[in-house]
């Protein structure tokens, strides 16, 4: 079987058992050994499709139900993939080849994001069902990297420590006009006004998003100083006293970066302040899960550092402060699929069994590269002038803890 060579060589850490379509039992990695899982395969065809796009075939016969767990659970399928992803790296011919062809070839077709297509990509996933995103997300849907001074802290707990932790960073001051690209369900920009007194321009793609934001600015009385608008950021015009855009850069497109922050210089004066929060990757510059890109994020892209900071530099922007979260993002995925598994049958009432399993592979899969491949998250505060900010970063660490 020709999958069976590709997991021989993969499989080092742990163990991992198989059952093939034609009911022949395989073993990989090393006896007895943790982590342990055995999968089934109900389909021939996956013999041959695992082993020439693993990424993809699995994810959809997961979906599919043709690829089940028969020992163990998916957590510890995932737990199993991802302390083996390093075995992934090869250094040879065929594989700089192939990565050299995904970089400069695939990949800027897949980056192309005019506003129409960038509309559509929101679409796909953030118009889903309004209470789909309740049943797993924080109280203040927040749909991005939480904060966890102690990964005992409950969710709803980190992802308020995120808001402080990127508030204190924005330097805010009454009276201040801020601009949210990406603004979400108006979470961030609600904080901000509440925790700072300032007025604040939310910008969102995703029409589900843009009304329940205004109506719960609404429902806080701050609608004369927040407001939320159906609109892409290269449409904004004006200048800001502070930026601030989280979990949105991933959606920007590699080839719309040098777009992106020459669009911010042009929003901000002299004295303005940006803190751009987004999924990064430790590695060179990359393609997006296959699978992911096809059934979760059209259009999404994870950048590599030095993607962004030479577009930085091209802008004419400053990096004044970086700061990377390594395994964050792990910990509010795991907080994430337990709750949206302890509310699946909610979530079967909405859609079905099969968007169930594609849900749960994407939170499962996405936290084993955070917690072991190459996934991280950076926050970065850019301004126009190094006179901006101040020389240290005391600010920072004062302003949270008058806060908390």
């Amino acid at each position: 079987m020709l999958v069976a060579g590709v997991l021989d060589r993969f499989v080092t850490v742990g163990q991992l058992g198989l059952i093939d379509a034609n009911g022949k039992q395989h073993k990989f990695g090393t006896d007895d050994a943790e982590p342990s899982v055995t999968i089934r395969l109900h389909d021939p065809a996956l013999h041959w499709k695992m082993a020439l796009s693993p990424r993809t075939a699995v994810g959809e016969a997961y979906m599919d139900g043709t690829l089940t767990v028969e020992d163990g659970t998916i957590v510890d399928f995932f737990e199993v993939i991802g302390r083996n992803l390093k075995n992934l790296e090869r250094d040879d011919a065929i594989s700089r080849a192939s990565a050299w062809f995904r970089r400069n070839i695939t990949r800027p077709i897949q980056q192309n994001n005019p506003v129409e297509q960038a509309q559509r990509n929101v679409a796909h996933h953030y118009d889903l069902s309004d209470d789909l995103f309740d049943l797993f997300l924080d109280e203040d849907r927040q749909y991005s990297c939480a904060y966890f001074t102690n990964n005992n802290n409950s969710l709803d707990q980190a992802q308020r420590d995120k808001k402080r932790h990127i508030a204190a960073k924005l330097m805010l001051e009454p009276g201040m006009k801020v601009l949210d690209i990406g603004s979400g369900w108006g979470g961030m920009g609600l904080y901000l006004a509440q925790i700072a007194d300032v007025e604040v321009v939310g910008v969102t793609l995703s029409k589900e998003q843009h009304q329940v934001s205004n109506e719960r600015a609404a429902a806080l009385g701050l609608s004369d100083r927040v407001q939320f608008h159906l609109k892409d950021y290269r449409e904004i015009e004006g200048t800001f006293d502070r930026i601030v855009s989280v979990g949105m850069f991933e959606h920007v497109g590699a080839r719309h970066y040098l777009e992106y922050f020459r669009k911010v210089r042009e929003l901000m004066h002299d004295r303005s302040v940006m803190l751009l929060h987004s999924i990064g990757r430790f590695s060179e510059p990359g393609n997006t899960n296959a699978w992911l890109r096809k059934y979760i994020f059209p259009g999404g892209y994870s950048p590599a550092m030095s993607e962004v900071f030479h577009n930085i530099e091209r802008s004419g922007l400053i990096a004044s402060d970086v700061e990377i979260l390594k395994t964050h993002y792990a910990e509010t995925l795991k907080h994430w699929h337990r709750r949206f598994n302890a509310n699946r049958d909610k979530v079967r009432e909405l859609y079905d069994e099969r968007f169930c399993r594609m849900w749960e592979f994407y939170l499962l899969g996405c936290e084993s590269v955070f917690r072991h491949d190459d996934q991280m998250v950076f926050q970065i505060q850019l301004t126009k002038t190094r006179e901006a900010t101040p020389e240290t970063r005391d600010y920072m660490l004062d302003w949270e803890r008058a806060n908390a």
